[in-house]
């Protein structure tokens, strides 16, 4: 058995040689190809959408266009729906997602997240007139229209709601407000923005969590450099004024904390 032990201790050193190498090898690539591929979806405003002329615009976008400045590369965005997003990481479609995904442990075990960048509160939607649905309590028996793997289908789900599956906010927003749908839990900044688009959209917010979410710049697993360059860079954005900037202009206010 000891050639077994042998061989074990080889492939340990191997790792441990090799590992630091390969950790810092996606960081490598992109900053030798001058660019750096962001996953998002492209259909969830004000954080990642299309204007009207069709230009992929929003709050995330222009965090992964200021990070990769930082980077000293191009930030090239690759669009897909939600619940693929993430799974994107693994077929390496991109080296990071851009797209308010919460900072989760469960997410925490297969993936790297860097620093948080944005912090908002869910909310529970409902439409104009729904008395029923006070809490999310009431979501009990009721018909959610949600990401379905997103961490508001979850909360909805553990509200005991039933579940319709939509593609993102807007989608979510007009479910409810067909009456195809009860309720949608989102975020409360998609919301005030919508509400600002479109004031007289018969929709309300009937509770909201008193717990903040933390969202981050997600990678793969294993490539610290990667992370670390991109929380320099976060860093960086928010000292030279470029990230009040953007949130500004989405928000009016800072949304990091």
């Amino acid at each position: 058995m000891s050639w077994l032990k042998t061989f074990a201790a080889a492939t340990l050193l191997q790792t441990l040689v090799l590992g630091p190498a390969m950790a810092g090898e996606n960081l490598d690539q992109i900053k030798s190809a001058g660019v750096i591929k962001i996953g998002t979806e492209g259909t969830y405003a004000p954080f990642t959408f299309h204007n009207a002329d069709n230009k992929l615009v929003g709050f995330d976008v222009e965090i992964g266009e200021a990070v990769a400045a930082k980077l000293g590369v191009k930030a090239e965005f690759v669009e897909g729906k939600w619940d693929g997003l993430i799974a994107g990481l693994d077929a390496n479609r991109y080296d990071a997602v851009i797209n308010q995904v919460g900072i989760t442990e469960a997410r925490k075990q297969k993936y790297d997240f860097s620093d948080p960048y944005i912090v908002s509160k869910a909310v529970l939607i409902v439409k104009d007139g729904n008395d029923e649905i006070k809490s999310f309590e009431d979501l009990k028996g009721k018909k959610s229209a949600q990401s379905l793997s997103s961490n508001f289908g979850k909360i909805a789900e553990e509200a005991g709601a039933e579940l319709v599956g939509t593609d993102g906010f807007d989608q979510s927003i007009q479910l409810v407000l067909t009456g195809r749908a009860d309720a949608t839990i989102n975020d409360s900044l998609s919301f005030l923005d919508f509400k600002k688009q479109k004031p007289d959209a018969p929709v309300k917010i009937a509770a909201e969590k008193a717990e903040a979410d933390a969202s981050g710049i997600i990678v793969r697993k294993g490539d610290p450099e990667l992370v670390a360059a991109i929380n320099q860079a976060l860093a960086a954005i928010k000292a030279d004024g470029t990230y009040q900037k953007i949130a500004d202009t989405y928000f009016g206010q800072d949304v990091s904390k």
